[in-house]
Parts: C-alpha cells; sequence; structure tokens
C-alpha cells in the first residue's frame, strides 16, 4: 500500500504516500464537500464526488489535473469503478444510480426505482450486476444489462448506510442504522447471517480479499472483525475518539484503513495468518505524529495533519505494490495490528482499489457461509443503551433536518427559476410596447 486517497468537508481530495520522505498531494476543484473517492484498478486515476453534485476524475500526481462533469441534480454520495476501469457508477440524494464511462466520461443509463436517497452503489467482481443501499431502507441487486432490478432485500429496520459484494460476487454485506450487519446471498436471496454486534449506527464496512472476515465501522465509537467462516464476533477495535465513519481493506488485505469525526484516518497493519489466542486475532494500535519520524522498516504507521476539517467522504488505498504504474499484486491474508493516525478529515466510506489488474483469488472460501446471528459481547464495552437511544434520536431528527433543507434548495432553485422567467417576460414585453411606440 503506498499511497491512499481521502476527501474531505474542506471541498479537497488529498493523495497521501506512506513511503517516507514523500510529499501528499492536495487537490482542489471540487465547491463543496467531497462524499467519495476510489482509485481505478489500474491506479491511473483517482474519482471523487461531491455535495457540488457533480464527479471528478484526477491523475494522481503533481499537477492535479482533472475533468469534472455535473452527474447528478443533488448531491453525489457515492462513486465507484467497474472492475475493467471502464465505467463508473453513482449514487445520489436524487435518488438514482448512474452508470457512465471513464473514457468522456459518457452517460449510459439510470436506475431508478429507490424512492429515497441512494447512499451506495457497487459492481460485482465480474461487472454484471450493481448492488445499491438506500434511505428507503431497502438493498437493491440490479442486472447491468438489462437494466432491470433482480431482487430487493426489506430486512433492515433502518437506513441501509453502506453495502460491498463478497469478492466471490455470491454475497452482498450490507451496513444500517439498526446497528446491525446483514449478509445475504444473492442466488437464493436468503439473508445468511446477522450481526448485532454494535450499540451505534453502522456507517461501513469491507471484505478481506480472501473473503473470510469481515470488518465494520460504527458511531458507537468501534470497528469489529468478524469471522464470516465461523459467523462470530473476533475482534474489537479501538481508536478513534468519535463515530467511525469508514473503513476499507487493501486489495491485498494486509492494511485496512478507517476515517472518523475526530478528523483521523488511521491505517492497520493485519496479522490474521499469525494470530494467536482463542479470540483468532491479536491487534495493537500505535499512532505516531509525522510520516517521516517512522523508520521503512516500522509496523507502526504515519499521521497525516493537512485538513482541519471534518468530512463525509470516502478514501481509497492502492496495494501494497503501488509505485504510480501499473504493478503486480499478490493477494494476501493478513490484516490489523497496527496502527496510524492521520489527522486529516473524517471519512464516510473507504472502498479499496487496486493498483493492477490482477483478480484476487480467494482461498479457503466456504461454498455456504455459515447462518448464524451474533450479538455483542458484554466484555466489548461500548455506549450505554440510554446515551445510544439518545444519540439515535439525535440522528434521526438530523437527517430529518437534513432532508428538509434539501426540500427547500430544491424549492428555492424552482423560485429562482420562475422569478428568472418573469423577469425575461418582463423584458421582453418591455421591448415590445417600445417598439410599438416608435412605430
Amino acid at each position: 500500500m503506498k499511497q491512499i486517497a481521502t476527501g474531505s468537508m474542506d471541498s479537497c481530495v488529498m493523495i497521501w504516500n506512506m513511503k517516507p520522505q514523500m510529499r501528499a498531494y492536495r487537490f482542489d476543484g471540487h465547491k463543496d464537500a467531497v462524499t467519495s473517492v476510489q482509485f481505478s484498478p489500474s491506479g491511473h486515476l483517482v474519482a471523487s464526488a461531491s455535495r457540488d453534485k457533480t464527479v471528478r476524475l484526477w491523475v494522481p500526481s503533481m499537477k492535479a489535473e482533472s475533468t469534472a462533469f455535473r452527474a447528478h441534480t443533488a448531491t453525489v454520495r457515492s462513486v465507484n469503478f467497474s472492475g475493467d476501469g471502464q465505467n463508473l457508477v453513482t449514487a445520489s440524494d436524487d435518488k438514482t444510480i448512474k452508470v457512465w464511462t471513464v473514457h468522456r466520461q459518457k452517460f449510459l443509463f439510470s436506475l431508478n426505482q429507490h424512492i429515497n436517497w441512494v447512499r451506495c452503489a457497487k459492481f460485482s467482481p465480474d461487472d454484471r450486476l450493481i448492488v445499491s443501499s438506500s434511505d428507503d431502507k431497502t438493498i437493491k441487486l440490479w442486472d447491468k444489462n438489462s437494466r432491470e432490478c433482480i431482487h430487493s432485500f426489506y430486512e433492515h429496520a433502518g437506513y441501509a448506510n453502506h453495502v460491498d459484494f463478497h469478492p466471490s460476487g455470491t454475497c452482498i454485506a450490507a451496513a444500517s442504522t439498526d446497528n446491525s450487519v446483514k449478509v445475504w446471498d444473492i442466488r437464493s436471496h436468503k439473508m445468511l447471517q446477522h450481526y448485532q454486534v454494535h450499540s451505534g449506527v453502522v456507517n461501513s464496512l469491507s471484505f478481506h480479499p480472501a473473503g473470510n472476515f469481515l470488518i465494520t465501522a460504527s458511531s458507537d465509537s468501534t470497528m469489529k472483525i468478524l469471522d464470516l467462516v465461523e459467523g462470530k464476533l473476533l475482534y474489537t477495535l479501538h481508536g478513534h475518539q468519535g463515530p467511525v465513519t469508514c473503513v476499507a481493506f487493501s486489495r491485498t488485505g494486509e492494511h485496512f484503513s478507517s476515517g472518523g469525526s475526530d478528523e483521523q484516518v488511521m491505517v492497520w497493519k493485519s496479522n490474521f495468518d499469525c494470530a494467536e489466542g482463542s479470540d483468532g486475532v491479536r491487534l495493537q494500535h500505535k499512532t505516531s505524529s509525522s510520516l517521516q519520524a517512522l523508520p521503512a522498516s516500522s509496523t507502526a504507521h504515519p499521521s497525516f495533519n493537512s485538513h482541519p476539517s471534518v468530512l463525509h467522504s470516502q478514501a481509497s488505498e492502492q496495494s501494497e505494490h503501488f509505485n504510480g504504474q501499473d504493478s503486480n499484486t499478490k493477494s494476501g491474508s493478513r490484516s490489523g495490528s497496527h496502527s496510524r493516525a492521520t489527522r486529516s478529515h473524517t471519512n464516510r466510506h473507504l472502498s479499496t482499489s487496486s493498483s493492477s489488474t490482477h483478480q484476487t483469488q480467494t482461498q479457503g472460501l466456504p461454498q455456504h457461509l455459515p447462518q448464524v446471528q451474533a450479538e455483542s459481547q458484554a466484555s466489548d464495552g461500548g455506549v450505554p443503551p440510554g446515551i445510544a437511544s439518545t444519540l439515535e434520536h439525535i440522528i434521526g431528527q438530523l437527517d430529518i433536518l437534513t432532508q428538509t433543507v434539501s426540500i427547500l434548495e430544491q424549492r428555492l432553485t424552482l423560485t429562482e427559476d420562475k422569478l428568472k422567467e418573469c423577469l425575461e417576460n418582463q423584458m421582453e414585453i418591455g421591448l415590445h410596447l417600445q417598439r410599438r411606440d416608435e412605430a
């Protein structure tokens, strides 16, 4: 993992170089908060989405070259490259999902069955399907070729914040404001696993490339590592001083990153293969003040101190051997031993992207995940139930306020358009009368 891309409420995109003595790149261009970022499979482009209703494609270099296109009529919440790097899928508060070509950013088609904001949309590993999550509390599975909704999953009681495909392409997992994580088989449409391990809203999740583990990020300030084979909670990670808004494994699985409302991005190194103890994994947390302060052989990760503002965004990490150009990626199965705090901005979603066209091989992937329901362990700690319910109520009220502001913005836009039209008509009438008087 040589680079990490992050987006921020300060409307900037940052590319962080993990090598010592390497500087970070700051990209300015968006007019409002950056809500999502991702590297292309080749690593030659970075896509970013924003509240300014646009998507930008950046060349991750010092020149910060980018092309922008107006993708939606409302905030763009999510952007995701297809596996072949030829297409983009975007999700928006205008309740639509749109697919574009990367070359010339040509609009291809739109998917329109959600009845509320669409928070996330992802391509399947083989690019044949698209999965989306929405504030209408549904997860929808789409056929890319027929452009039809194949199935809708209704099991969540809250908003569906995030969704992703299992590396095998046979399952999906979704995170919700009902504090749960659910895993479905997309062939049988049956729910395979249900994890109620968080005491707060689950904001993001990411599959390990081997397919055996899932990591989740929650507003209860923790991350959880779930063993999908055994169907149990392996470990609870503490480090952020507030809601953890995003998390993502690197394509090799040797690292994962997390972002929180404490304006920090933490990079963790993992050791799944050399785990000890009955819980199956040992994790230690270290932080340092700067990238340059660490020797190249250190297992602790650096700290980035650039963005002063809180963000709701998506960060993408490149693979272990990224050097700015195509390179080979080796599939690994190690995860979570040390972290670097990066004080930059709060990320809402983290998605991983490889720097090569290598397809990740699943190792030891079970044909069918066990059907389980995992409950949170008392030893994990967390927020007391009374405070958690109060916070949940506050979050609900904030969602209502946000929706109200969005409606008011739309009405204001309509009013401005009508006012402009009236003024133009008035000017035309005035000119007509003037000409008649002159005649």
